[in-house]
């Protein structure tokens, strides 16, 4: 089933961008634009600007807070282009479902896996940045992999809820779409977790992507060790998650050639 899974990431990845002039190199492009817009609009328009952990005085220029904003947004659009493929995910490969011996619980592990590729991409892009920009890379950026895992379970449990349900629930495209959009705004990509009233602080955590945008920014960028307790407690929930969305998958599949 690994090779299986593999092979169909490569053709994901691949096909992706099949027929486009500029192939893979839209993976990287794609990226670079969102944070080219985002930066004007916050970092240029609105003059945001970010400050250093513990020295709370110390803001950063535009092109420091490029970076950063990068590195949040990441996480983001990992989540992001999870999320909102998962519902129609099993619809738009309803020839899978008919075929007996596929494994179809492997195709949100192969949507991941493309999502991971890009977030790779862009995490290679993030470090020369950080690099021209900052002067060096710091060593805890090597606990980006274990910042990341727990949001990896997470959403990849989210993903086999959100594809079964698609089945029998077509409208959920039209509803996991705002939603991620909000989920943007409501998370640490664009604003600190200092700048929020001391008494909305600790809400904060509740939202999926709080915890890996701020532990991933912080290891990548300024050299930070995550919250390992945060971290943990996390990465509890997301196990619980991962289960319980693959339990559920499992349970609901029976039924999708009927519905397909």
């Amino acid at each position: 089933m690994f090779e299986l899974t593999m092979t169909l990431i490569r053709r994901e990845i691949a096909g992706r961008y099949r027929g486009s002039a500029l192939g893979l190199l839209w993976s990287l492009l794609n990226p670079l634009f969102m944070l080219a817009v985002y930066t004007f609009v916050f970092g240029v328009v609105m003059k945001s600007r970010w400050t250093t952990p513990d020295q709370q005085s110390v803001a950063h220029s535009t092109g420091e807070y490029a970076v950063i904003l990068f590195s949040g947004l990441i996480v983001f659009q990992f989540f992001a282009e999870m999320v909102s493929l998962s519902p129609g995910l099993i619809v738009a490969n309803a020839n899978y479902v008919k075929k007996i011996v596929f494994p179809i619980q492997i195709l949100p592990v192969v949507s991941a896996g493309a999502a991971l590729f890009h977030a790779a991409v862009s995490l290679l892009v993030l470090l020369v940045f950080a690099y021209v920009v900052f002067g060096n890379i710091p060593r805890t950026a090597v606990l980006a992999p274990v910042v990341f895992a727990p949001l990896i379970l997470l959403v990849l449990g989210i993903a086999w809820i959100l594809a079964s349900i698609g089945v029998y629930f077509r409208d959920m495209n039209q509803i996991v779409a705002p939603l991620v959009t909000a989920t943007l705004f409501l998370s640490p990509v664009f604003f600190q977790r200092a700048a929020l009233p001391a008494w909305l602080q600790p809400w904060l955590s509740l939202n999926p992507l709080a915890i890996p945008v701020e532990s991933f920014r912080n290891a990548v960028i300024f050299g930070v060790p995550p919250d390992w307790a945060a971290l943990g407690y996390y990465s509890l929930v997301a196990i619980i998650v991962v289960f319980l969305g693959y339990q559920f998958f499992q349970k609901t599949c029976r039924g999708f050639s009927d519905v397909l």
